[in-house]
């Protein structure tokens, strides 16, 4: 603000000394206007845009597989003992290429019967939108437990549904995450076992040893990093990851 003063002060110097012709800052006006209809349409679908991409975060780890995913790495580095190793920002940018090879089946058909339709201008905005979420509904509800979409149904309350159709998208997203929860975690427990039992069975050896100052961690971690090298483990989580998501 001080630079912009000092250089509107000698522009209005130098343009009374010459007469004019001097240094003029531009003028910037914002207004909005309330008769065009087509304007405030054009604005509105710019905002709903805007407000979609804001949420595309939450959108991607409520509607894809990426919660599953994500959580069972942790476990995994959890249970190996490699507090900082593999990264954060590794294990997310698998989780995320993994989502995307998943839901690919899912996001060509939304492409396919939703955007590119409404692009070419054959359907409405409304049908666009149903056609985009309809593939989600379907790949959540094949990986929804039919407890966890009860409780939802119930808690909205609203009637027993006939068939898959009735039931809102605003009840399958949580019921769908609950789920997702709750296989990350068995998937998580399942792994802990192996290294949990190597880790008693270092720890009873260096205490049946007389080793009680050399920490059990210390010992450990390299075995079972060779163990989950020699079994060829991130092949085995990966492969039994992709076989428990039903697309």
């Amino acid at each position: 603000m001080l630079l912009l003063l000092i250089i509107a002060a000698t522009s209005s110097i130098y343009a009374q000394k010459s007469g004019g012709g001097g240094l003029t800052l531009p003028n910037l006006t914002l207004n909005v206007d309330t008769q065009g209809g087509n304007d405030l349409v054009l604005t509105l679908q710019i905002l709903a845009v805007m407000t979609i991409l804001s949420l595309a975060p939450s959108i991607l780890v409520m509607m894809t597989s990426f919660t599953r995913i994500i959580i069972v790495f942790h476990f995994l580095r959890q249970a190996l003992g490699t507090t900082t190793q593999p990264p954060n920002v590794l294990l997310t940018s698998l989780a995320l290429f993994l989502t995307f090879f998943v839901m690919q089946p899912v996001l060509n058909d939304a492409n396919k019967n939703g955007i590119q339709p409404y692009m070419r201008e054959e359907i409405t905005q409304e049908q666009a939108v149903d056609n985009i979420i309809q593939p989600f509904k379907t790949f959540m509800l094949k990986n929804t437990r039919e407890e966890d979409l009860a409780l939802f149904v119930k808690l909205s309350g609203n009637q027993k549904p006939q068939d898959a159709n009735d039931i809102t998208i605003w009840e399958i997203i949580p019921a769908y995450s609950i789920s997702e929860l709750r296989v990350a975690f068995q998937i998580g427990f399942m792994l802990f076992i192996p290294f949990l039992v190597l880790d008693m069975i270092i720890a009873s050896t260096l205490m049946s040893l007389g080793m009680f100052l050399l920490p059990p961690q210390l010992i450990s971690l390299p075995i079972k990093v060779l163990l989950f090298i020699l079994v060829d483990g991130w092949y085995l989580v990966i492969d039994s990851l992709m076989k428990s998501i039903v697309n």
